[in-house]
């Protein structure tokens, strides 16, 4: 039998998912949804290989859908539950072996379907996550950047700050749960260089030199399908994140020619399908060297943006195989 399911990796709740599994669905593609972190008897799976068969056989069952893993011909990794949530009432011993069997054991087969087209491979994502990495591999193909410095080292942050006129502090990842359960968030903010103090050295800090910026550009890019925005808080606040997203303007924009084949060439060096870039325009910009990349993220929300429904069309079209990833790393590393 044809390779034909679409697995949806997620947690149970997520609006994102939700939209291209509708998509999928209105094609009457199967669709299979899962969220690893449910291992027990709400997920159960035996999966097998053998010699002369370099191919995981076997089936995967949750509570209403069952798979032959060797029928999945895509897989969607979106944000599914971490293992050791499943395992949170364990001791720390138990609970970190049981999590780091799961997500070795489960996470090993799901990671490694073969022939399956992987929207993004969790491989990938990880590769691509680090900001360090992002930021050099923009200046590796030709866009442009902020000035950038990190470090916990405090006389070589006051160094930078009197070497700009504006300096910025941004997090490399978002705030942890706390332990109630909630998320937080520290949005990008400016720097005033006489709060600078030994207190860096705790941990690493990334500052970058403020863009005289007109505008901000959120580029969502799909296969070789590539969607544009220009997005602006009404309070013209230095991170349009921080507010109500709902209150966002958006027009759509036109991403210059040498910038959208960096793009591609971006998401191709990383083996990733899809990513949502971050810009910051100077002047008109209209011209490449007056959009300055900021990061990439390899598993952003889309959802929000006016074009969220071509973008749904777009993955739709991947997963059901009607349109290439664009790049043979799409496929299991």
């Amino acid at each position: 039998m044809a390779s034909s399911t679409v697995l949806v990796v997620t947690a149970l709740e997520d609006v994102t998912a939700d939209r291209v599994i509708a998509a999928l669905n209105e094609r009457e593609v199967p669709v299979v949804r899962v969220d690893p972190a449910d291992i027990g008897p709400a997920l159960t799976f035996a999966a097998h290989i053998e010699a002369g068969t370099p191919t995981w056989g076997g089936r995967l069952r949750t509570a209403s859908r069952e798979v032959e893993l060797g029928e999945v011909a895509a897989v969607y990794y979106r944000r599914p539950t971490p293992y050791a949530a499943r395992y949170g009432h364990l001791p720390p011993q138990q609970r970190d072996f049981a999590a780091a069997e799961a997500r070795h054991g489960l996470g090993g087969i799901l990671n490694n379907l073969h022939g399956a087209t992987y929207v993004n491979h969790p491989a990938a994502i990880t590769r691509a996550d680090f900001k360090p990495a992002q930021l050099q591999r923009f200046t590796e193909l030709g866009l442009t950047i902020p000035p950038t410095l990190v470090t916990n080292d405090v006389e070589a942050a006051r160094k930078f700050a009197a070497e700009h006129s504006r300096v910025i502090y941004k997090t490399f990842r978002g705030l942890p749960r706390d332990e109630d359960g909630h998320t937080g968030a520290i949005w990008t903010q400016r720097v005033d260089p006489d709060t600078l103090d030994d207190t860096l050295a705790v941990t690493a800090h990334l500052f970058q030199a403020e863009i005289p910026k007109t505008g901000d550009v959120r580029v969502t890019v799909v296969g070789r399908r590539i969607f544009a925005q220009h997005v602006a808080a009404p309070d013209g606040a230095l991170d349009w994140r921080r507010g109500n997203w709902d209150d966002l303007i958006h027009a759509p924009t036109t991403v210059p020619a040498p910038v959208e084949a960096a793009l591609h060439r971006y998401l191709a060096s990383f083996g990733l399908v899809f990513g949502c870039f971050d810009f910051a325009l100077t002047g008109d910009g209209d011209a490449p060297e007056h959009w300055t990349a900021i990061e990439c993220n390899s598993n952003g929300q889309w959802g929000w943006l006016p074009d969220a429904p071509a973008i749904t069309e777009a993955f739709a079209d991947i997963l059901e195989g009607k349109e290439a990833a664009g790049h043979d790393d799409a496929r299991r590393p």
